[in-house]
């Protein structure tokens, strides 16, 4: 009996690494396109349901490779249809990701941290420690598993999928970028790059290599202050990202993308909300094309902050019209079940891993 522990994981390797440890076990090369096809097209997870390999090359793979596989651990159901889950991870460690229904588009929001390295005191996953990194093929998961509830409670697709779940997905780069890749290829899910929105806290000299990587997905920054004192204090990563730097790496990422920005800002009753805070949020949108999304803050139990009523969201949100910003208001989803956006924490203890 071989341990699982000492198995390759089977999808960390490239299409021509495969090839070579196929080649390593006496197995003919064209063996490899049927197996990375079942891993990444199919989303195959088990060995034994690949049907097209006879079962001595069955046999041999789960002998010699391993596939890590996400599981749904518990999903919960919002009254407005929102549906949250809970994922586990081979190793025992709990993400959370969200599907979000709406009449024009079926939206996933996937994690690509367990936990997270950022302190922003307005957002549960903020008090959580970052455990670790997510894998590509663990963040192609999410998409997967809240694809097929996508199917199964309302008959439709994913259109969307969003990188806002717990973690900051730039601090985790080259996984993130990784599963995009899965998640567009031909030989993959096949999804439109610009379905795809990553957003970060603001980490300028990450911002400047997506510009660098020329990368065809949405970039959304989670702005939520347009001073830095302001700033400063809600998101110590400001600190070393000022305002100044993010927009000179966001000014880069323009000029080699050509892609807008979207900037995310919640309302905070009495900090960021009167005129003042809308004019300085109008002139940092000048630096290049953009849009606003205003969003609804989700109270959590560890901070003290309120959301903006309704009737001052919509006058912050008429100024900037003025200016000429484009700028629409998020309102949340799934709240009921704490998993609207900043909400998401993992209220119960990772397993062991099996």
């Amino acid at each position: 009996m071989v341990d699982s522990k000492s198995k390759i994981d089977i999808r960390k390797l490239t299409l021509e690494q495969l090839r070579s440890q196929l080649a390593s076990l006496g197995e003919q090369a064209f063996r490899a396109k049927q197996i990375h096809e079942w891993l990444w097209k199919k989303s195959c997870t088990d060995f034994d349901h690949m049907s097209n390999l006879s079962k001595p090359l069955r046999d041999l793979l789960k002998q010699t490779f391993v596939i890590n596989a996400a599981r749904v651990r518990q999903a919960q159901y919002s009254a407005d249809r929102t549906i949250k889950s809970s994922f586990v991870l081979y190793d025992g460690n709990i993400v959370e990701g969200v599907l979000i229904p709406a009449p024009d588009r079926m939206t996933a929001c996937v994690s690509s941290q367990v936990g997270c390295s950022l302190t922003c005191k307005f957002c549960a996953t903020g008090y959580m420690d970052r455990k670790r990194n997510l894998n590509a093929d663990e963040i192609y998961d999410q998409v997967v598993l809240i694809g097929k509830q996508a199917q199964e409670h309302y008959g439709q697709p994913l259109t969307n999928i969003v990188y806002m779940g717990m973690g900051e997905p730039l601090l985790n780069y080259a996984n993130v970028l990784a599963s995009v890749q899965r998640i567009t290829a031909a030989d993959g899910l096949n999804m439109a790059a610009k379905r795809i929105t990553v957003s970060t806290a603001g980490i300028a000299k990450m911002i400047k290599k997506l510009g660098d990587d020329q990368v065809r997905f949405n970039l959304a920054l989670s702005l939520h202050a347009a001073n830095d004192q302001k700033r400063n204090e809600i998101m110590p990563i400001n600190e070393q990202n000022s305002l100044g730097a993010l927009a000179e790496a966001l000014k880069y990422y323009y000029a080699k993308t050509k892609n807008p920005v979207t900037y995310e800002y919640i309302v905070f009753n009495g900090f960021n909300d009167d005129p003042a805070d809308a004019r300085e949020l109008a002139a940092f949108c000048k630096h290049l094309p953009c849009k606003v999304n205003i969003i609804e803050y989700n109270p959590i139990a560890f901070a003290d902050f309120e959301n903006a009523p309704e009737d001052k969201i919509d006058r912050f949100a008429a100024l900037l019209r003025q200016k000429g910003i484009v700028t629409n208001i998020r309102r949340s989803r799934g709240k009921d079940i704490d998993a609207a956006c900043g909400q998401l924490a993992i209220k119960e203890t990772a397993s062991p891993a099996v």
